[in-house]
């Protein structure tokens, strides 16, 4: 009956250790020291995208974040006057950002589709700087 319950012990102490290495490896999301950034431009067209109206920068457009595999928007921000972006204080891991664009291609019923970039951190005071976000108005 000791040797059962010392071996129930050590499997305990051995699960316990187990769990609490896993549970100290952080996903992505806040809490880092590293930085996504970024630019919105906006193409202006007419409603069949047909004329070309303009283009400018993307000032005062949203702009989310999902962290890791997250499902709903973990975060988002607006983009400064000269449509330029950022989230600050993340973790190591794999990031999604997006904005809503009118469809240029006009396939989808509510007329905005996501434009998503994907990015990853892969240090600690890292700063990443993604490719232009083009969208359409």
């Amino acid at each position: 009956m000791l040797i059962k319950k010392r071996n129930l012990f050590k499997s305990t102490i051995l699960f316990i250790f187990l769990v609490s290495l896993s549970a100290c490896k952080k996903a992505a999301g806040e809490g880092g020291t590293s930085t996504i950034k970024g630019k919105i431009w906006v193409e202006d067209w007419n409603n069949a995208f047909t004329i070309k109206n303009g283009e400018y920068v993307g000032y005062d457009e949203d702009v989310y974040i999902l962290y890791g595999d997250a499902v709903s928007y973990s975060d988002k921000t607006k983009a400064n006057y000269n449509g330029e972006f950022e989230f600050k204080y993340l973790r190591k891991g794999k990031y999604k950002i997006y904005v809503y664009s009118k469809d240029n291609t006009l396939q989808s019923k509510s007329g905005d589709v996501a434009v998503i970039k994907e990015i990853e951190i892969t240090e600690n005071k890292q700063t990443k700087e993604l490719e232009q976000i083009t969208i359409f108005n």
